[in-house]
């Protein structure tokens, strides 16, 4: 296993522990958008049968394909600038989470966002932040499984993802042939494999970011 290897499952786990209810954090996707829940106890499940539908938590789509751990605002931030946002972008952010990356490249770059979860607790989320951010005609929050084909993004100019390798792996085929020439992708701590290899890198504190872009065909 290489340095940045370890770096990075080191960097996972200070994310994950900064995500817990204990600990105070900014908010965004991490581990990956498609963000699971904690299990419910006999207690709680039983006062969830008992409340009316309208106060219960929607379900995800289907069983999570990992956790969800915000990115950390700094790790945003050096994603957008390496992707070079300007005011003309649409960004994707697949497995969005609390939204807040579409929320930043609109806030900061004038951006239009859009933010693709299979959670629907953290879509509802994501575009209330959105409201108080004063972004809400700039960006869109959707529930969506991010593989499922009819779940398209090929409007995007620029796509952000924290998926795990084998998932952004798993993505690769569908980004390479949907996308548009030029559209830049940007993932935070995890590779695509060496079938594609990264045209930039970065070091961002305990985090790398890799850069993207879909070639002519």
């Amino acid at each position: 296993m290489r340095v940045r290897d370890l770096n990075m499952v080191a960097a996972l786990s200070v994310a994950f522990i900064a995500a817990s209810p204990s600990a105070s954090q900014t908010a965004s996707p991490a581990i990956a958008p498609q963000a699971s829940r904690p299990a419910a106890t006999a207690a709680t499940s039983s006062a969830t049968a008992q409340a009316p539908a309208a106060t219960r938590q929607a379900p995800p789509l289907r069983e999570p394909d990992v956790i969800y751990v915000p990115t950390p605002q700094n790790v945003v931030e050096a994603m957008l600038k390496l992707a070079n946002v300007t005011s003309s972008d649409v960004v994707y952010d697949l497995g969005s989470g609390d939204g807040r990356i579409p929320i930043t490249a609109a806030e900061k770059y004038g951006a239009r966002g859009v933010g693709i979860d299979i959670n629907p607790d953290l879509v509802k989320v994501a575009n209330e932040n959105a409201v108080k951010a004063g972004v809400a005609d700039k960006t869109k929050f959707i529930v969506g499984d991010i593989f499922d084909p009819n779940v398209t993004f090929s409007d995007a100019s620029i796509v952000t993802l924290y998926l795990l390798p084998e998932l952004n792996r798993r993505l690769m085929p569908r980004l390479k042939t949907e996308l548009k020439p030029g559209t830049r992708i940007v993932s935070n701590s995890f590779e695509m494999g060496d079938a594609w290899p990264p045209e930039k890198v970065e070091h961002v504190g305990n985090f790398y970011v890799y850069l993207w872009t879909i070639a002519p065909r």
